[in-house]
């Protein structure tokens, strides 16, 4: 059926037409979006829904941008439904604060957002030497977010409005030394403790294993012998780094580029000068400034009397800590390292000559230019390596912007092979065994992508060997791959697995040997709490665990200060049994007053989150805010038993 359509595409297209323009004229264009397939709704806030597709869009940015800052993490972590749900709660919260700053009419003026644009570190470095904007530049910025600049600025003026909500709430916490101690004390309180372990491997000797109990074990625990999902694949790259191996250069196209871009190859004049600075700051009172620009005039005649002591007045007289012990010298610097005014007036000097008083931020200067590096351009020959790198770039980004439509109509249209648009591109068609639907941790290339693994592992492409679509994986970076051989999950037999069978049944009984141990060891010391045999004694707290289980820590914690000493017992899964003996709560160490103020900056953030935290529970019930798919349950495993 899909092979008759693909067929008859153009057929099909003109009478769709037909029917579509007719239906459009009864019912109006306000009846189709009433149809539009978004996927069930799961939240609503003041009355506006948030659909299946807006979750999903948003839990994908937020996938991709925790792999580009974290690409060892493991996926599975991301697309869990703890984290899914994390995500949907993130997206209803944006809604109540963009909902709030509207009705609180918070706005960004103008003169901030232009302010908060030239200090976005990505934005100021798209200034050039002479402090203007690149526009050509900002236009390319916006578009790599899928925006115009004024589509990129509407944003931020939104963010920035609602960044006012929040915000001031937050800045308005402020935590006493006295309320930090208290809490933290609570919260790092470190405990002696004398501990006894049980360990597995103590009691696999003493495990009997029969036939019959090893086909038993696999029968229970046929789950831990399934395989994993997985297929050979065949794939095909479109991006810049291809294109470029089939592009040739003419000569007299480097030529040229190099002739075009000889200015900026041959980088920047710098200039080096010494200068002679009085302070003054810029809010200080008129006559203090007067006195300082009277000393800075008194310090120019003494200059231009005799111009060789100037080294010598900078010593004895510049208030500038960095430069004075140096005679005023500030070496070599290039345009937009300097602040404007004393940059304007340096680099009109000649060599030799010194400045009239010019005043900065800073106070006031007098300046003598040192030296002149003129900008040197270096030649052809030694630039051609980097002459082709840059060209055969530009010429690739060219070409992938004409061919991506190509490429993704090729492999759609001829979805049976990889090979006619790789030949038609001078592509190679790459192969990889054993890929699975979930990359593994710290996997990296094309095959894992999300998005490229869910389009390979779709129905359509298990059962029909079909190309996938073209899926952009990174910037100028297209990706279409197709299954070769599918082996789907399913549970190994027992003849192939059966040394793990026996590994894993020895494991498990001997971990049960252990426990058994430990709990009869608890029940014989419960009430002779100081005759249990325990080894040396050591602090653990949650800041330090002295290298013991997360388990066993959390237990030693919970135990009541009121019945020390005490004995705990805590079964440890897999790593054995422990009976810890908890004998007092240790003082802390007493901090510096560095010390004190870090944590008590700390826990003024952690306070201005759950003011945050509170303030967001408020608006939900103000606005109604409801979410409409159930929170996943948390499975916490407690492995600490209470004797």
């Amino acid at each position: 059926m899909f092979d008759s359509i693909r067929n008859h595409s153009k057929i099909l297209m003109g009478l769709l037409f037909l029917l579509v323009i007719p239906s459009f004229v009864l019912f109006g264009v306000d009846s189709y979006s009433r149809f539009e397939d978004k996927g069930a709704v799961v939240a609503r806030v003041d009355g506006q829904k948030i659909n299946q597709a807006e979750w999903d869009a948003a839990h994908q940015r937020e996938v991709e941008r925790i792999r580009a800052s974290m690409p060892n993490l493991d996926v599975k972590l991301l697309d869990s439904a703890e984290a899914r749900y994390a995500t949907l709660e993130r997206l209803v919260n944006d809604r109540l604060i963009s909902l709030a700053s509207e009705k609180q009419l918070l706005v960004t003026s103008d003169q901030r957002l232009a302010r908060y644009l030239q200090q976005e570190p990505s934005i100021a470095g798209l200034r050039g030497p002479d402090g203007k904007l690149d526009m050509e530049r900002y236009r390319q910025l916006a578009a790599s977010q899928g925006m115009t600049p004024e589509m990129l600025e509407s944003r931020v003026r939104r963010d920035l409005s609602n960044q006012q909500v929040i915000g001031g709430l937050q800045a308005s916490v402020l935590a006493s030394q006295s309320q930090t101690d208290a809490a933290l004390q609570a919260y790092l309180q470190r405990r002696e403790v004398q501990i006894q372990r049980w360990l597995p491997a103590d009691f696999a000797s003493k495990v009997q294993v029969t036939e019959a109990d090893l086909e038993k074990f696999y029968q229970t625990q046929s789950e831990r012998f399934r395989s994993v999902e997985t297929a050979d694949v065949e794939y095909l790259v479109l991006d810049t780094a291809a294109l470029q191996k089939s592009i040739t250069l003419a000569e007299q196209d480097l030529k040229t580029y190099y002739e075009q871009n000889l200015q900026r190859l041959a980088g920047q004049e710098q200039r080096r000068a010494s200068h002679i600075l009085i302070t003054a700051a810029k809010d200080a009172p008129a006559a203090e400034r007067e006195k300082a620009r009277a000393k800075a005039d008194e310090l120019l005649a003494q200059a231009r009397k005799t111009p060789q002591s100037f080294a010598d007045l900078a010593r004895k007289n510049s208030q500038d800590p960095g430069s004075s012990s140096k005679g005023g010298d500030l070496d070599f610097f290039a345009r937009g390292a300097m602040v404007k005014s004393f940059e304007d007036a340096a680099f009109v000097l000649e060599k030799g000559a010194i400045s009239d008083v010019v005043e900065s931020e800073f106070g006031f200067h007098i300046i003598q230019l040192t030296d002149i590096k003129a900008a040197k351009a270096p030649s052809f020959e030694t630039m051609r390596p980097q002459l082709e790198a840059d060209l055969r770039k530009q010429q690739a980004q060219r070409q992938f912007a004409e061919l991506a439509e190509t490429f993704s109509n090729s492999v759609y249209e001829q979805a049976e092979s990889l090979k006619p648009i790789a030949d038609r591109l001078k592509l190679t068609v790459q192969q990889a065994q054993g890929v699975s639907r979930t990359p593994a941790a710290g996997a990296l290339g094309v095959l894992a992508n999300p998005k490229l693994l869910q389009a390979l592992f779709a129905e359509d492409s298990v059962s029909k060997r079909r190309n996938t679509a073209a899926v952009e994986v990174a910037p100028n970076t297209l990706v279409s791959a197709r299954i070769v051989n599918y082996r789907p999950a399913a549970i190994r037999p027992y003849a192939e697995v059966k040394d793990e069978v026996r590994n894993l049944f020895i494991q498990d009984k001997s971990a049960q040997l252990a426990k058994a141990e430990g709990i009869a060891r608890l029940t014989e010391w419960k009430d002779q709490v100081a005759q249990a045999q325990v080894g040396a004694a050591l602090v653990v707290s949650r800041e330090q665990s002295a290298g013991q289980p997360q388990a066993l820590v959390d237990a030693v914690l919970r135990a009541d200060p009121a019945r020390m000493p005490t004995l705990v017992g805590v079964d440890l899964g897999q790593q054995g049994y422990a009976l810890v003996r908890v004998n007092k709560i240790v003082p802390r160490d007493t901090p510096t007053a560095q010390q004190q103020e870090q944590s008590r900056q700390q826990f003024t953030q952690l306070w201005a989150q759950a003011e945050a935290q509170a303030y967001l529970t408020h608006l939900k019930s103000q606005f109604k805010a409801e979410m409409l798919i159930e929170k996943p349950s948390a499975k916490t495993e407690t492995n600490a038993k209470k004797p």
